[in-house]
């Protein structure tokens, strides 16, 4: 309002980040929208945490009402398998899940773009390290 009221501009609008911002809205709108992407997130964090619930081989530190559906936080029982864990992931094409570096344990981020394909995946590692460690 004020700049069209001005005939010009006041400061240099952010284009580049307008521009970003145009695109992620295109993205979310081909996805079907915020409220199917939400649906969809839903649905991924419930395949990690179903499965983090289900076993003492992982712990999920986080409380069920304080989870977050884009960063599935949790550790193995015995941390001396984390490396194993890490590198036998990443020969499976899962990678970047190590945990924070103050914390440890193991992080997925499973954000908007990844497909429930890749957290199943993920999930099924996990089983099958499971079996073959727990």
């Amino acid at each position: 309002q004020a700049q069209a009221e001005a005939d010009s501009m006041l400061n240099t609008p952010p284009t580049f980040a307008i521009y970003l911002a145009g695109l992620t809205f295109r993205w979310l709108q081909r996805q079907g929208g915020l409220a199917a992407v939400e649906k969809r997130n839903i649905e991924k964090a419930a395949v990690l945490y179903e499965l983090l619930d289900q076993t003492e081989f992982y712990r999920c530190p986080v409380r069920k009402e304080d989870r977050s559906r884009m960063n599935i936080a949790f550790t193995l029982r015995d941390s001396k398998l984390d490396e194993s864990f890490l590198k036998e992931a990443k020969s499976h094409g899962l990678s970047e899940l190590k945990g924070h570096r103050s914390v440890g344990g193991i992080r997925a981020s499973i954000y908007n773009a990844m497909p429930l394909a890749g957290v199943k995946t993920l999930a099924d590692f996990m089983r099958d390290f499971e079996k073959r460690h727990g």
